[in-house]
């Protein structure tokens, strides 16, 4: 295997913090594009989404890179994978500020005008929104477990 390719805490963290940052600039960027949506409320979403979600990765990766001992390689794994999907999430509500889709958020939708959208989108910000949320919630619980595990461990004690 190329040692170049292979994953590790370090690395994987990271890896994590330049999705965070990167998401972080792109919801910047996006929000001059905001009144040039037919749903500016949507886009404002999107926006929030790209600013907040990157901020989240930015702490899970110094975490990951200053508590090395609190992350195991396949919580490592697992927030990578979630960046990625977290990235499909966020560009499919910028989509969304452009098409309208009312049924993955209906409260934002119904504030902003929305419609509905062609059943392909709807299915789009779907398929986007489900997998993104259970890689959040799955990469903070590891993390947690981790943390809870190596307290646990330090205090001489065996983990829950």
């Amino acid at each position: 295997m190329n040692p170049e390719r292979t994953l590790t805490i370090e690395s994987g963290g990271k890896k994590i913090l330049v999705h965070g940052l990167a998401l972080v600039l792109v919801g910047l960027v996006f929000g001059f594009a905001l009144p040039l949506a037919p749903y500016p409320r949507l886009a404002l979403g999107a926006h929030i989404q790209f600013v907040t979600n990157g901020l989240l990765f930015v702490l899970l990766a110094l975490v990951v890179l200053k508590l090395p001992c609190c992350a195991d390689l396949k919580a490592v794994r697992v927030l990578v994978i979630s960046a990625w999907l977290t990235w499909l999430m966020a560009l499919s509500e910028a989509a969304n500020a452009w098409w309208g889709a009312n049924q993955m958020l209906p409260i934002v939708a119904k504030q902003a005008g929305a419609t509905g959208a062609a059943a392909w989108q709807e299915l789009v910000v779907k398929l986007c929104h489900l997998p993104a949320a259970v890689g959040l919630i799955l990469s903070v619980t590891l993390l947690i477990i981790g943390v809870v595990r190596h307290r646990a461990s330090a205090d001489g004690k065996s983990a829950p």
